[in-house]
């Protein structure tokens, strides 16, 4: 997918001013990081620490550019600011989680919020007392034979509901 220039331009800005932030809070200069547009699936974003490399979902980022202004890429630079100051630590753990609060002044949330039925659509199957949605993987497992589900609250096996809303056998 080819990202708007402007779009581009807002996410390297938007790391330089988390770096900027966590070099004024530390004391310390971080270099730039290789900032890349090739996540897949429903990640947003990665942070590769040793080779001081971000990677972006450009579709997420396409449909969410405020979200990954405001939390994505900010998320993602902590990472590497941790591995920094701290060296090779848990992903979400306390350093990762003071530089979100007190450096940049997020919830250190480790999920994002994003629709990702885009690029990865969910498929819904029913149980009888509620809808579960199911993962491209599973829907395929389910198709080929190879898996049943059932459902953890009432015990019946999930059933694909049609897109005209039937329920079918699998």
């Amino acid at each position: 997918m080819k990202l708007d220039d402007s779009l581009f331009q807002q996410v390297q800005n938007r790391v330089s001013e988390c770096l900027a932030l966590a070099e004024r809070h530390t004391g310390r200069p971080f270099d730039p990081p290789l900032v890349r547009f090739n996540q897949r699936g429903r990640i947003a974003g990665s942070a590769w620490t040793e080779r001081w490399e971000l990677r972006f979902n450009p579709v997420l980022l396409a449909d969410n550019a405020q979200d990954f202004l405001t939390e994505i890429v900010p998320h993602e630079v902590a990472h590497l600011v941790a591995f920094a100051l701290h060296g090779q630590v848990r992903p979400h753990g306390r350093e990762w989680q003071t530089i979100m609060s007190e450096v940049f002044g997020l919830e250190p949330r480790t999920r994002h919020r994003l629709n990702t039925e885009k690029v990865a659509p969910v498929f819904r199957y029913d149980c009888g007392c509620r809808i579960h949605k199911l993962s491209l993987r599973r829907h395929n497992s389910v198709r080929r034979g190879q898996k049943r589900y059932q459902c953890l609250h009432c015990g019946q096996p999930l059933m694909p509901i049609k897109p005209s809303g039937k329920r079918t056998t699998p």
